[in-house]
């Protein structure tokens, strides 16, 4: 399966960010919405409790997992949030940092959000996406 994500650099704008500003998928792409991804065990209990960068990368697994049941891998998505359940630029540059560099070179347009709860007991993270593939 081809990627059917582009990215797009805007060398007008600050290049601080990690990230490409804008990406497109051609009109014959099947879009994946993806549920937020939490950081979940298999048992429903939560991950890496009290550790932001642990929930993001438990995370990022189970997004690629979610992902792999789709039919589609991390270099399909087109666009991620991630959410912070804290006021801590420094929580939120952690999370930040484990998705970075698990998706690597596909620096898909990304949104990173301070917020004050999410779902679980004592989740901090979570991580949305949107993916689009072309199927063969």
């Amino acid at each position: 399966m081809v990627s059917a994500v582009h990215l797009i650099r805007a060398p007008e704008l600050a290049s601080t960010a990690e990230y490409a500003y804008a990406a497109t998928a051609p009109a014959d792409a099947r879009l994946i919405f993806l549920a937020g991804s939490c950081p979940l065990n298999a048992d429903g209990s939560t991950a890496a409790v009290g550790d932001v960068a642990g929930q993001a990368a438990a995370c990022m697994a189970n997004l690629e997992t979610a992902l792999g049941a789709a039919g589609a891998t991390l270099t399909d998505l087109i666009s991620t949030r991630v959410l912070v359940a804290s006021s801590d630029q420094a929580d939120l540059v952690a999370a930040w940092e484990v998705v970075r560099d698990t998706l690597g070179e596909h620096d898909v347009p990304s949104t990173l959000l301070g917020v004050t709860v999410l779902g679980y007991d004592d989740q901090l993270v979570e991580v949305e996406a949107v993916a689009a593939v072309v199927d063969d």
